[in-house]
């Protein structure tokens, strides 16, 4: 999977998705809860004989919810299941902003 195609998975969800953050202005501004970021997070590559054999990239996806919201979350998760992508999961709540985020990470291979 590449990552355009990544955007095209969580857009298939119906919740809002931005690359990293929504940029608010007067005329578009930021979309309420639920809605979904991601970003490039680190790579893992195959690497031997000083050459890097196979792109590893891991991914960060994150849930923003103003509660706790399991059918979001399951409808994420069924989704990365459908897909065969493994991921680990980890939530916090962001009393700034009074939302909680979960965060799924998985691994890109090859995209």
């Amino acid at each position: 999977m590449t990552q355009p195609e990544l955007l095209a998975t969580l857009e298939s969800l119906g919740m809002p998705v931005a690359y990293s953050e929504f940029v608010s202005t007067p005329e578009n501004p930021a979309p309420p809860p639920p809605f979904i970021t991601y970003q490039f997070a680190n790579d893992d590559d195959f690497k031997a004989d000083n050459q890097n054999y196979v792109d590893i990239s891991s991914f960060n996806i994150e849930l923003y919810t103003n509660k706790k919201d399991p059918v979001s979350e399951k409808l994420v998760q069924d989704k990365l299941k459908e897909l065969r992508l493994p991921y680990s999961k980890s939530e916090t709540w962001i009393d700034s902003e009074k939302m909680f985020q979960v965060v799924y990470t998985i691994q890109l291979i090859g995209g």
